[in-house]
């Protein structure tokens, strides 16, 4: 097996001592991005509700078969369940924007359209949110029974110097609109329903049966799942996927023999370079899970030799770091397990999962005092760890079961990482280099300047996961733009890291923002504790009584 000397020397755990000592992986930048939202309808139609969401999906098609980097719709609604948006919402142009803002895009397109009898009017513009700029609108007008249509056009004005796609084969009418209705229903059945007439009215649907696919996993009806990956043929665009989340089923049903022979043989035949190769990553995530879940050997592989290279492909990406110090954790490779999970904290410093198992490996290592400290955060993280703490030994700290991530996707853009804009940080001095992020956070978080601000705090809690003042301003950024979930749980690690009135405080206002009274007062309480002049404190805690 060959490794990087570098991960070699993290799986022995010479470095485990001092992570942020160890060269981060610098990645190329990736290229600006589209991201086109569902269009209003402005009518209020409820005959037409589906072409809110169908124009999307068509412009983001037409967009992408033009050659540009448009975000695709799964990643547009992780967006929208992370801020918790309801996909079918009318938007405010704030908040479309703070959604290009999570998924890392520098333009947004926007549009509405209403319908005249049988004549469907469209109109589009481009916010170009890196350089503030809204471009003029344009507008289509054609029959409804145009739609495919319509849409080429409008892409056509919106991307003029754009290259012409080759003429796409399209489904009837009929089945894309049962297509869409099946992604937006609010029910599983409902879903599944819709898809299912898509596939029939139009037996080469593919994109229904994968999205067919998703529905019956996220049931628990696996075999419904693998049924409908594999009606894809292999002559289809999109088989290399259906492949894939085939595989991903026959995992799920506990058939690791033919999960472990089919991501072996997916992984062996992707291509070694171009965009088509980043799904090689998740296919060694998934076959050291398989191999988690039914033991490893050296003749098939190990868990950590799989994990390894996914870690390898992919050093950005929390999930497998943390999947790699998981598995060194479950082997009692405690120094291995200690540094692979503060890798994956560097980049999601609230990964309940991550710090408790992280508590665990240091335990067995004789650090206590740092095990209890990583105990108790993941405690506030998440409530799990309350209830399994209820039902642990006071002197045991066991690694819990069931912990491996499995990767459904291939993988693609994920938004921006926090390493990807930080250069060789083993040259220069740790402390002093997160310091300066800091500093300048702070100077932008003050100009309201939110975007520029939460990359440079992303960039110092890299550096030092623990920076108390940095989690307190990511915190205050996701209050400002409305994200109060996402705010609690950075201040439960600034109050963690360095407990202080003004954390309480904006921890305070999160919970104020959550309807949680309760948890807002304790905090409030707390903060006087700490500052019993603090006139903000005592006037938050006037106004709830």
């Amino acid at each position: 097996m060959i490794m990087r000397g570098w991960l070699l020397a993290a799986a022995v755990g010479a470095m485990a001592a001092h992570p942020a000592a160890a060269q981060s992986t610098v990645e190329s930048p990736s290229p600006n991005r589209i991201l086109v939202v569902p269009f209003e309808d402005t009518q209020h139609d409820a005959r037409v509700y589906w072409l809110s969401e169908a124009s999307a999906i068509l412009l983001a098609d037409e967009l992408s078969a033009r050659g540009l980097p448009v975000i695709a719709r799964d990643e547009r609604m992780r967006a929208f369940e992370q801020l918790r948006l309801p996909a079918s919402a009318s938007l405010s142009r704030a908040t479309i924007i703070k959604i290009g803002n999570l998924v890392g895009a520098s333009e947004i397109i926007v549009g509405a359209f209403t319908i005249d009898a049988d004549m469907l009017k469209v109109d589009a513009h481009s916010i170009r949110i890196d350089v503030g700029r809204l471009q003029p609108d344009v507008s289509e007008r054609a029959p409804l029974k145009d739609l495919f249509g319509t849409y080429e056009r409008l892409a056509q004005r919106l991307a003029p110097d754009s290259r012409a796609p080759a003429q796409p084969v399209r489904p009837p009418l009929d089945a894309f609109e049962n297509y869409v209705k099946g992604l937006i229903a609010e029910s599983p059945a409902a879903q599944a329903t819709f898809l299912e007439t898509a596939a029939k009215q139009y037996a080469a649907y593919d994109r229904a049966e994968l999205a067919l696919w998703a529905v019956r996993s996220d049931q628990g009806d696996y075999d419904a799942a693998l049924t409908a990956a594999r009606r894809v043929p292999a002559a289809s665009p999109l088989a290399r996927r259906a492949r894939f989340l085939a595989a991903v089923s026959l995992l799920d049903l506990k058939r690791y023999d033919d999960a472990y022979d089919a991501f072996k043989a997916w992984a062996d035949a992707a291509p070694s370079s171009g965009a088509a190769a980043g799904g090689t990553a998740a296919a060694m995530n998934n076959l050291g899970v398989i191999q988690l879940r039914r033991g490893g050997s050296p003749q098939t592989g190990t868990p950590t030799y799989f994990l390894t290279r996914a870690a390898d492909a992919a050093p950005g990406d929390a999930d497998y770091l943390f999947n790699l110090g998981y598995a060194y954790a479950l082997e009692r490779n405690n120094q291995g397990a200690i540094y692979w999970l503060r890798e994956a904290l560097r980049r999601n410093p609230g990964d309940a999962d991550a710090h408790y198992v992280i508590a665990a490996a240091l335990q067995a290592s004789g650090s206590s005092v740092e095990a209890e400290r990583e105990k108790t955060l993941a405690r506030q993280l998440s409530s799990r760890y309350e209830e399994l703490e209820r039902r642990t030994p006071p002197d045991a700290l066991a690694v819990p079961k069931g912990l491996e991530r499995v990767r459904t996707e291939i993988d693609g853009p994920r938004g921006l990482r926090p390493e990807q804009a930080i250069v060789d940080s083993a040259q220069r001095d740790q402390r002093e280099l997160a310091t300066f992020h800091l500093e300048r956070g702070k100077r932008l978080y003050e100009r309201e300047e939110d975007t520029e601000a939460m990359a440079e705090l992303r960039r110092a809690v890299y550096l030092s996961p623990y920076e108390a003042q940095a989690h307190l301003l990511i915190g205050r950024i996701h209050l400002r733009a409305g994200r109060p979930q996402e705010a609690v749980d950075a201040l439960k690690i600034s109050v963690w890291s360095e407990d202080s009135a003004p954390a309480r405080i904006a921890l305070a206002e999160a919970y104020v923002k959550l309807q949680n009274s309760a948890a807002a007062r304790e905090q409030l309480e707390r903060a006087l504790a700490l500052d019993p002049n603090s006139a903000e404190a005592k006037r938050m805690l006037a106004e709830m009584k």
